[in-house]
């Protein structure tokens, strides 16, 4: 389901990194899995299952990788429901890069339009709290020690540094 790449070294990772990963990656040996797959919910829970496995060579087992596939799953959701309407005709694309130390770096895209992300309701207000949706962004954000989006909000990049606790605790939207 996935390719696989092993690269020795990384001397400099593309623009659309952040600093802190190209920082943390600059001489480290990393893997990389890619995939594109259907906009079909039913294949979220098994593509998760193989790229925690993947992530779980790198990582020790602990609650920061439930953080993770929390994050993942969301993003996955998000990119299905909200950028690819569900459209079995559309894919969403997926890039999960590990260290060897245990720093993990996501890249989700889809095939939609995008959305105004600085403009998602805080559903911690009191106003939104019975809503039924509008937590993923939040979930991505809280529980990811680096988010951020491109080309419209249709790409999100997560990252997790080795020793990262994303705490209960919300980080500034």
């Amino acid at each position: 389901m996935f390719e696989e790449m092993k690269v020795a070294r990384i001397d400099y990772l593309a623009g659309s990194e952040s600093l802190s990963e190209a920082k943390s990656c600059h001489s480290a040996r990393v893997s990389e899995l890619r995939n594109s797959f259907p906009s079909d919910l039913d294949t979220v829970s098994p593509l998760l299952d193989q790229l925690m496995q993947f992530i779980s060579r790198y990582r020790p087992e602990d609650a920061n990788n439930f953080e993770i596939e929390l994050a993942l799953r969301e993003a996955l959701v998000n990119a299905i429901v909200h950028g690819n309407q569900q459209d079995p005709h559309t894919h969403v694309h997926i890039t999960c890069r590990c260290t060897m130390d245990g720093n993990v770096s996501i890249r989700v895209e889809d095939e939609g339009k995008g959305f105004e992300h600085d403009a998602v309701p805080d559903p911690t207000t009191t106003a939104n709290l019975l809503r039924t949706h509008g937590r993923g962004i939040y979930l991505i954000r809280t529980l990811m020690d680096e988010v951020y989006f491109e080309r419209g909000g249709s790409v999100v990049h997560m990252h997790k540094r080795a020793n990262g606790s994303s705490d209960t605790a919300r980080k500034p939207q």
